[in-house]
C-alpha cells in the first residue's frame, strides 16, 4: 500500500475513533426544526432545488439518448441530493418542515447511502478507474461497504457506517487519489475536482458546527450542491465534446486507412497484370539478345529496355510498399523515408516543371509507423504541389531541409493568407476546388497524435514551410 494512501487512511481510522467516542451524538431522535429559514433563504433554496432537478432531467435525458452510463449515474445521484435535502430541510428547517412533512430519521438515512452509492458510480464511469487499478479497488471496497451498510440500515432501521464517517470523507479519499494515481488530468477533471471540493468543503464546515459558531443561517448546502451540478454538467459537456473530437480522429484516420487499403488492392491488381507482361518482354529480350550476339546497336537497345523493364518492376514495388496500410511500428531513417516519398512523389510530378529536392543537414532515425510518416509527408508535398500549380508560379520549387530532430517542407508559392492560416489544419477545409479538404489534417494527426511530434506552419510573402518536430 502508498504511503499516501496509508496516511489518510490512518487520518480516516482517528476520525472514526473520535466519532464513536461522542457515540450518542450521532443517534438523534429529535425531528422538530431547528433553524427558520427567512423569505430570501427560502427563495434560494426554491431555487438551488429548480438547479438539482435541472441536472437530474436534463442527463436522465441524454442517458436515454446517447446511452452513457456516466449520465444514469449522474442522474441518480443528483436525485438521491434533491432526496436527501429534502430530508433534511424536513426535520431541521422551517418551513419546509411543514412543506415536505417526511420527518423520518430512516429515510434520512437511506438518502445518505444512496448519494454516496450513485456519487461513487458517477465518479468511477467518469474517470474511467479501470485505466488505474489501484484506484478501481479502493472504489470497489468503498461501494462494498456502502450496499453493507444499507443492508445494515434496513435491518436496524438507521445506517451504521454512515453515522461515524460522513459520505463527504469517502469522495475525499476518491478523489484525491485520483489526482495522484492518474496520469492525464484534463480541464474535466479540474471541473470534476472544483464541483465536489465546494460540497466537500461546504459539509465539512457545516459538520464541524459553522451555523451555531456564527450564527449565520443561510441554505450553504443547497447553493454548494446547486453549483456542484453546474459545474459538474459543465465537465461533462467537456468530456462529451473530447470524445467527439477523439471519435472524429479515429474516423479521419480510419478514412486514410481505408483509401491506403483501396489504393494498395488496386495496385495489387496491376502489380498482377504488369508482371505476367514484363516478365515476358525480359524473356523475349534475351532470345533478341541470343540471336543477334554481335549486333552492338541491338545490344545497346536490348540493355536501354531491360532497364526500363526494371524501373517499372521498382515502381510497383515501391507503391505497393507504400500503400500498405500496417500499424507496425519501426525504426527507421528520416531520410530514408523522404526519398522514398519522392519517388512516389515524382511520379505526379513528371508532367509539371515543379522541381523537388531534399537537402539532408543532419539525419536522423524515428521509431513510429514509416508508412503513416511517409502519408503524412507526400500529404505536405501535395499540398504544395497544388498551390504553385493553382498559382502558376514561376519556376516553382518544394525543398525539403532534413536538420535532426526537425524536417522542414517548403514551397515559394508566394505564402498562405493570414486569414486562413489558422485553418488549415482544421478537417474539411480547403481553398481548392475538388478537395475533401483533409490531407493537411490527416498529416497533422499522424504527427501528433501518432508519432508524438509537432506539425506547424510559417508563411512569408516567398512561401510557406511546414515544420515537423519528432523525437529521435
Amino acid at each position: 500500500m502508498d504511503r499516501s494512501l496509508i496516511i489518510k487512511l490512518s487520518l480516516i481510522f482517528l476520525f472514526l475513533l473520535v466519532a464513536l467516542y461522542h457515540f450518542d451524538a450521532h443517534f438523534i431522535t429529535n425531528t422538530d426544526a431547528i433553524y427558520t429559514y427567512s423569505d430570501i433563504n427560502f427563495m434560494v433554496a426554491t431555487l438551488c432545488f429548480g438547479v438539482i432537478i435541472s441536472a437530474s432531467i436534463y442527463n436522465l435525458a441524454l442517458y436515454l439518448y446517447i446511452k452513457s452510463i456516466e449520465h444514469l449515474y449522474y442522474a441518480l445521484a443528483q436525485l438521491s441530493t434533491l432526496f436527501f435535502l429534502i430530508n433534511l430541510d424536513s426535520i431541521y428547517i422551517a418551513p419546509f418542515d411543514e412543506i415536505f412533512g417526511l420527518k423520518s430519521l430512516f429515510l434520512f438515512d437511506i438518502s445518505q447511502i444512496f448519494m454516496l452509492f450513485f456519487s461513487v458510480l458517477f465518479i468511477q464511469a467518469f474517470l474511467n478507474t479501470q485505466r488505474d487499478e489501484k484506484l478501481n479497488k479502493l472504489i470497489k471496497i468503498i461501494l462494498y461497504l456502502t450496499l453493507w451498510d444499507l443492508l445494515l440500515c434496513i435491518v436496524f432501521s438507521h445506517s451504521i457506517l454512515t453515522k461515524f464517517l460522513p459520505i463527504f470523507i469517502p469522495i475525499w479519499l476518491i478523489l484525491s487519489e485520483a489526482r495522484r494515481l492518474l496520469p492525464q488530468k484534463n480541464i474535466s477533471f479540474s471541473f470534476l475536482f472544483l464541483g465536489w471540493g465546494i460540497v466537500l468543503f461546504t459539509v465539512a464546515i457545516e459538520y464541524i458546527g459553522f451555523v451555531d459558531f456564527t450564527g449565520i443561517i443561510f441554505p450553504f448546502l443547497h447553493v454548494a450542491f446547486a453549483l456542484e451540478s453546474l459545474i459538474l454538467s459543465l465537465a461533462i459537456a467537456y468530456k462529451f465534446k473530447l470524445l467527439e473530437e477523439e471519435r472524429s480522429t479515429q474516423q479521419s484516420l480510419m478514412l486514410q486507412q481505408s483509401r491506403l487499403a483501396s489504393m494498395g488492392e488496386m495496385i495489387s491488381i496491376v502489380a498482377h497484370q504488369w508482371r505476367q507482361p514484363l516478365t515476358f518482354l525480359s524473356f523475349s529480350f534475351m532470345n533478341i539478345n541470343k540471336n543477334c550476339p554481335e549486333n552492338e546497336k541491338v545490344k545497346q537497345t536490348i540493355q536501354e529496355a531491360n532497364e526500363q523493364i526494371q524501373y517499372m518492376s521498382k515502381t510497383i514495388e515501391d507503391f505497393s510498399n507504400f500503400y500498405n496500410p500496417s500499424k507496425t511500428k519501426v525504426d527507421f531513417s528520416v531520410l530514408v523515408a523522404c526519398k522514398n516519398v519522392l519517388k512516389i512523389a515524382k511520379t505526379t510530378l513528371s508532367h509539371s516543371a515543379i522541381m523537388i529536392e531534399i537537402t539532408e543537414k543532419e539525419d536522423f532515425s524515428c521509431f513510429a509507423n514509416k508508412n503513416e510518416f511517409e502519408q503524412a509527408i507526400l500529404n505536405i508535398i501535395t499540398n504544395a504541389k497544388d498551390i504553385l500549380t493553382q498559382r502558376e508560379t514561376k519556376n516553382p520549387a518544394i525543398m525539403i531541409v532534413i536538420d535532426a530532430p526537425t524536417i522542414t517542407i517548403s514551397d515559394n508559392a508566394g505564402g498562405i493568407e493570414k486569414k486562413i492560416i489558422t485553418k488549415i489544419f482544421e478537417p474539411y477545409f480547403s481553398t481548392k476546388s475538388h478537395s475533401d479538404g483533409i490531407g493537411l489534417y490527416i498529416a497533422k494527426l499522424i504527427i501528433e497524435k501518432e508519432m508524438h511530434g509537432k506539425l506547424s506552419v510559417k508563411s512569408d510573402d516567398k512561401g510557406a514551410s511546414f515544420i515537423i518536430s519528432l523525437n529521435s
